[in-house]
């Protein structure tokens, strides 16, 4: 019985890990979200990223360094 218990309560964590770390991976897609920008000639993604993360403070601002970049998102 004992052992039945901790076999239930290692499954309830691992579970419960499961699904927070996909929640996570959500949130995070919403930030990045890769797929969605497209660039042509375009300076390296993650360079761009965080050198515009740096520097802009609005969704906006930060669209105009990307595209300066050579990134778009659609």
């Amino acid at each position: 019985m004992k052992r039945f218990l901790t076999l239930t309560a290692t499954a309830a964590v691992l579970a419960s890990a499961l699904m927070t770390s996909g929640c996570i991976m959500v949130n995070g897609a919403d930030m990045s979200d890769e797929a969605a920008w497209h660039g042509n000639n375009a300076q390296p993604f993650d360079a761009a990223r965080d050198d515009c993360d740096e520097r802009t403070e609005s969704r906006d601002a930060f669209r105009a360094c990307m595209a300066e970049k050579g990134w778009t998102r659609n």
